[in-house]
């Protein structure tokens, strides 16, 4: 069977974007099992409750729910188990050096196929405060505003009141 080429989004973690602000991305692979695969493909997977972190000299992601295979027989996954991700030794030492600094974390961004491969973006994060994050909505809103009427006048339309 030909590996699709290119690169099919999976599953996002949109709450890990409203939560922390992301200094940082990495790209990972990630050990799965063939069940695991499957269920990936089919889009079941949940990234809400997930994190990354070192444990003896490597990196490991938590809390990730890949549902089990509707098909699968004994050979079935556990759907909430720790998987192994994999990194470049160097990448792995300059992550857990900036993850001893206090108050960043690994979070999972998303989770796709990258030529066949399964990957997962992991974001150095910082958890935000909750005036962090009404600014940020309101600053989303204003920015949506200002499009709006931008685009209103590039159409000749007077402005809506």
């Amino acid at each position: 069977m030909a590996r699709d080429n290119g690169r099919k989004l999976v599953a996002s973690n949109k709450k890990a974007r409203h939560d922390y602000t992301i200094l940082k991305t990495y790209e990972a692979g990630i050990v799965l099992a063939g069940t695991e695969v499957k269920s990936l493909r089919e889009g079941r997977v949940s990234l809400v409750d997930a994190f990354a972190q070192e444990r003896d000299g490597e990196i490991m992601l938590y809390g990730l729910h890949i549902a089990e295979y509707g098909y699968g027989t004994w050979t079935n996954h556990a759907p909430r188990r720790t998987r192994k991700l994999l990194l470049h030794r160097v990448e792995i030492a300059r992550i857990l050096e900036k993850l001893r600094e206090s108050g960043l974390t690994l979070v999972p961004l998303s989770m796709y196929f990258s030529n066949g491969w399964a990957k997962v973006e992991l974001g150095l994060a910082k958890g935000k405060k909750s005036y962090d994050k009404r600014q940020t909505l309101a600053e989303r809103d204003a920015n949506r505003e200002i499009a709006r009427e931008l685009g209103r006048r590039l159409k000749g339309r007077r402005p809506a009141r």
